[in-house]
């Protein structure tokens, strides 16, 4: 599978699964647009990379129609009507459980996103109808998937916490023993969900057979999500958030995702003037920009319903002009901010049109809950467990609220023409990589599969540790690092040159003369595609 694919006249995709790109392309070839690429895309990927993603997980989408107006998809759940602080507190938990019925918390919103993109594809002129979308992911589920080195690793990695979880050992363990990279895995009760959405709709998920049958399992193993919160669930179209940095329009989702502290990170950068590439000034730069603006998120993004801060605001000129100056060009600001976890995937595509798709799907922690339902294959996702138990938190846990989402596909409008869809996995990792790739392609001119192999850096805390730092792979020049060091940053040299901690990062780009290219991450198992 090519990393990196230009001069497409029809259509690109990129995923983190080669066969989810495969998939995507074929799509393309039998003239569906890119959001039909993406929805086939979509179900794949789930099938394919279960430990990445899954359909009881949620999702969110922007789409640049031909017509340039930038629309976003929001399928994030709410928690069930029995998740409250009482519920986990007389089952005797200080805070919410990251694994088990207890943490499967969230009614999934991935479908309801699903369903909102195939209606803009039907309204921009899209035919493929959904079986055909989703014959390749039943076909993945039924006959046999590979498993990857990822999936293979995190199995072992996560196996202690994950074996006894209600379904977990009979879909993703291979005689009770954890897969080995190659070997084949099926979803076979997964695969007929699909199968039965295809022909009774997605709307079935929430408020039909399969609907029903999700409900019944969650009872049954002690979730707090009833068949009345399926019922009840929509997907929503929102405006995305916007900013201007260096002469071009950038966008990202609203809340309850992470987009905002995105879209700070490189309106802040912008400002600091940086002239090169990979120097100091670069990669010190948006580390300090990326600690100022996790701190407005962390004060600011929650369920949407619950935000009296004015956004528009956090991206006026005035706003980023104050928070730009606060940043020491040569000193490293104290940084003790939590750090947050996540496993997901970005995927992105592009077509002859002017339609660009730039989608993020998750299941929070690898493998999300571990809870995977009998009836459906469904395997359910903790991002739940991000709630807090405290009443004054800012994304404190009650029935029907949205938690707070680090998901955020991004998307920009450049001024040379071209619009630009990326974004990758990662937790907090994803802001930072956006910003990696924007920088080192937008605004330094780097090429596009030489800006996904680069080096890329993480600031944040790792699983179970109470320290704090700056962890760079060890491809960064010695001298760099160095000077990092010297200005207060508390680095930590990976020894992995290709390092999963970093994301799986891809873009699609659309230029003015409607040639397309687009790439994916080395460190990921797909590529890119087209047509």
């Amino acid at each position: 599978m090519n990393r990196y694919t230009s001069g497409h006249k029809r259509g690109v995709v990129a995923a983190p699964h080669a066969a989810a790109v495969a998939d995507g392309r074929a799509i393309l070839s039998e003239g569906g647009n890119a959001i039909e690429a993406m929805i086939a895309m979509a179900a794949s990927i789930a099938a394919v990379y279960p430990h990445m993603n899954h359909i009881g997980g949620d999702g969110f989408w922007l789409i640049r129609e031909p017509s340039g107006r930038v629309r976003a998809l929001m399928g994030a759940g709410r928690a069930g009507a029995k998740a409250t602080a009482r519920f986990y507190r007389d089952a005797g938990h200080d805070e919410i459980p990251a694994r088990g019925p207890h943490a499967a918390l969230t009614v999934p919103g991935a479908i309801a996103g699903w369903s909102l993109a195939q209606e803009a594809a039907e309204a921009l002129g899209g035919k493929m109808p959904l079986d055909l979308l989703l014959a390749p992911a039943i076909k993945h589920a039924r006959e046999g998937y590979t498993v990857t080195r990822s999936q293979a690793a995190l199995t072992q990695d996560k196996l202690a916490e994950l074996k006894d979880v209600p379904g977990f050992a009979k879909v993703f363990l291979a005689d009770g023993k954890v897969p080995e990279q190659g070997a084949k895995l099926t979803q076979a009760a997964f695969a007929a969900t699909l199968e039965h959405l295809a022909h009774a709709g997605l709307d079935d998920f929430y408020r039909g057979d399969v609907g029903r049958e999700i409900a019944a399992d969650l009872e049954r193993i002690g979730s707090p999500v009833t068949r009345a919160d399926l019922e009840a669930y929509r997907g929503w179209v929102a405006a995305p958030l916007s900013v201007q940095a260096g002469g071009h329009t950038l966008y990202n989702a609203p809340p309850p995702t992470q987009g905002l502290a995105s879209l700070i990170i490189l309106a802040l950068f912008s400002r600091l003037r940086v002239e090169k590439a990979e120097t100091f000034e670069h990669i010190h730069g948006l580390v300090e920009a990326t600690k100022r603006a996790f701190r407005v998120r962390d004060r600011v993004i929650t369920d949407p319903d619950r935000i009296s801060v004015d956004l528009d605001r956090l991206l006026s000129p005035a706003f980023l002009d104050e928070q730009a100056a606060k940043i020491d060009p040569r000193k490293a600001a104290q940084w003790p901010a939590p750090y947050g976890e996540g496993d997901t995937i970005w995927m992105g595509a592009a077509d002859a049109s002017g339609l660009v798709v730039s989608y993020i799907q998750s299941i929070y922690w690898e493998f999300g809950s571990g809870c995977v339902l009998p009836a459906t294959g469904v395997l359910m996702q903790n991002r739940g467990a991000s709630f807090s138990l405290e009443s004054g938190a800012v994304n404190a846990l009650a029935p029907g609220r949205r938690p707070f989402h680090t998901l955020n596909p991004a998307l920009a409008a450049l001024k040379d023409g071209r619009v630009m869809a990326y974004g990758t996995m990662g937790g907090d990792g994803q802001p930072q990589t956006q910003a990696a790739v924007f920088t080192r392609h937008v605004l330094f001119g780097q090429p596009l599969e030489e800006t996904l192999d680069a080096p890329r850096w993480l600031l944040g805390r790792t699983w179970g540790s109470t320290h704090t730092n700056l962890r760079l792979e060890s491809r960064f020049d010695g001298n760099l690092i160095d000077r990092m060091m010297s200005a207060g940053h508390d680095v930590a040299v990976l020894d992995d040159g290709y390092s999963d901690t970093m994301g799986h990062a891809g873009a699609v780009i659309l230029h003015p003369n409607g040639t397309i290219e687009g790439g994916h991450d080395p460190r990921a198992d797909g590529g890119a595609a087209g047509v």
